[in-house]
């Protein structure tokens, strides 16, 4: 069992900067691809940035050249910096953690709001 825990959520005005954090209860981050999603009210959850094996990263049209994710395997730790906030990034973003072996567990965290205001 894995327990991620997100946090560095809160309310910013535009063009403002959040680092979201998300600490794994484990050493997982060799073994899975780690990303961040959101969910704003009334819409479905999307994927925003993920980081893959291998360095890889992708990210959402919306949020490239602003959003960076990146990853601390010896503390467990996956980052969200957020920088050129909109109003639009308004949502409650979730920390992810999905095995790279099939099979295995995909695991969420808890989510932490985020507001941005005009």
């Amino acid at each position: 069992q894995v327990q991620l825990v997100e946090s560095g959520g809160g309310l910013v005005q535009a063009g403002g900067s959040l680092r979201l954090s998300c600490a794994a209860s484990r050493s997982i981050l060799n073994n899975y691809a780690m990303g961040w999603y959101r969910q704003a009210p009334g819409k479905q959850r999307e994927l925003v940035a993920l980081s893959a094996s291998g360095g890889r990263t992708n990210y959402a049209d919306s949020v490239k050249g602003r959003f960076t994710i990146s990853r601390d395997i010896a503390k467990n730790m996956v980052y969200l910096q957020m920088n050129g906030l909109s109003p639009e990034d308004t949502a409650v973003y979730y920390c992810n953690a999905r095995p790279i072996a099939s099979g295995g567990t995909t695991y969420w965290g808890q989510g932490t709001q985020v507001t941005v205001s005009s």
